[in-house]
């Protein structure tokens, strides 16, 4: 039987993993070990490790990084230098056959070279892609480069990790996982999500997520200042918020964002709301707004409007659903109301979408069981494009 370890640091990444996971729990010839870590260890972040236990998922270790500089801000080196030691120490006692990882986080760096130098395979999902407004972008590329399996999201990520030296027969291009979320959940109805939340969902909402954009000089407080500034001329809207994540300027987004929410009887403010009840609010919201890649990737297969703000998402392949604005409240007002126009609603709804396929996790873990039962070497070999 092959040991199969996933890694999950935060709520977003857990949510694409969730049917990976399901699936590779199921197959008989896999054993899976689950490590938590991260965001969903931590009280201040909603301590969303509670979703993977709810979901009956086994948790093979729990492993505290997040390091806390007078409980105000993440400190971003000291985390990751506390992945780097404690999962070192935890891949050498659980020896897995391969690690499982998605995504670009900088806790996943640190963990991931403590793979690469306890001779761990590593299959990497969600790489190629580009975000100019984050260092997520960096260590996506640094990842790839440690990795030995790639699933991009579509093609073009596809062929820019082949550009990146990797074999093109170690990068399959089977969709992303979170288009396949969409595909096979079992959606709560609206009278489950007014209990759920505590709200009434009577009035035509736009979910909100705003994340630093880690590469701008510019301060987070002043851009999450701009979107407030521009939700208050929209007092027929309700807006909901999603807290922002564990980068650098995260806490003072939040901060920020609730103080407001507390003075507007139309905003609402939630840490974390959990794939389910995301996605169930997403697909009945008249629109996302903010700078999350879900805006990007999930929002156009539910046929929903994105309002994309700044640079952090800046180089994705995009759907026609989705407007791109500057950090000023002038141009977010315009793409809300763009957003907000019915003949754009309509258009959203017809919209094809990049990153759409089928049967994602099945194809992955078909092509991770194939590279193990074929030896499952870290040694690799760079591809040169002159080799075409």
């Amino acid at each position: 039987m092959k040991k199969i370890c996933v890694v999950t640091a935060t709520r977003a990444e857990y949510g694409l993993l969730r049917n990976i996971i399901k699936e590779i729990y199921a197959d008989e010839e896999l054993q899976l070990c689950l490590l938590v870590t991260g965001t969903h260890l931590s009280e201040r972040y909603g301590y969303t490790v509670n979703e993977i236990v709810e979901d009956n998922i086994p948790i093979e270790a729990k492993i505290p990084i997040i390091e806390e500089i007078d409980g105000e801000k993440v400190d971003i080196i000291g985390t990751m230098g506390n992945a780097l030691l404690k999962f070192s120490k935890a891949f050498k006692k659980i020896n897995p056959d391969i690690l499982v990882v998605l995504g670009d986080r900088y806790e996943l760096l640190s963990i991931c070279e403590a793979a690469m130098i306890c001779k761990i395979p590593i299959a990497h999902i969600s790489g190629g892609e580009i975000t100019e407004g984050a260092m997520d972008d960096i260590i996506r590329h640094c990842i790839t480069k440690m990795s030995q399996l790639h699933f991009p999201g579509c093609e073009v990520y596809r062929q820019r990790i082949i550009q990146m030296g990797e074999q093109p027969d170690t990068v399959f291009n089977y969709g992303d996982v979170g288009i396949e979320n969409i595909m096979n959940m079992q959606y709560m109805d609206l009278g489950e999500l007014e209990d759920s939340m505590g709200i009434s969902l009577e009035r035509p909402y736009a979910c909100v997520t705003f994340h630093p954009a880690t590469l701008e000089k510019d301060s987070p407080v002043r851009q999450v200042e701009q979107l407030l500034l521009a939700v208050e001329q929209f007092p027929d809207l309700d807006f909901i918020f999603t807290g922002a994540n564990a980068d650098d300027g995260g806490m003072q987004i939040n901060s920020t964002i609730k103080q407001f929410v507390s003075g507007h009887s139309n905003c609402f403010y939630y840490t974390s709301l959990g794939i389910k009840r995301y996605l169930s609010l997403l697909r009945k919201s008249r629109m996302i707004i903010g700078n999350s890649s879900s805006g990007i990737v999930e929002a156009p297969s539910l046929g929903i409007p994105t309002v994309n703000i700044g640079s952090r998402q800046k180089g994705r392949l995009q759907a026609g659903s989705i407007i791109n604005c500057e950090i000023n409240v002038g141009g977010i007002i315009d793409a809300i109301n763009k957003a907000n126009n019915p003949a754009f609603q309509q258009e959203a709804k017809k919209v094809e979408n990049p990153y759409e396929k089928g049967n994602t996790s099945i194809n992955i873990i078909h092509e991770i069981k194939r590279f193990l039962d074929n030896g499952g070497t870290v040694v690799k070999k760079f591809y040169d494009l002159t080799e075409k």
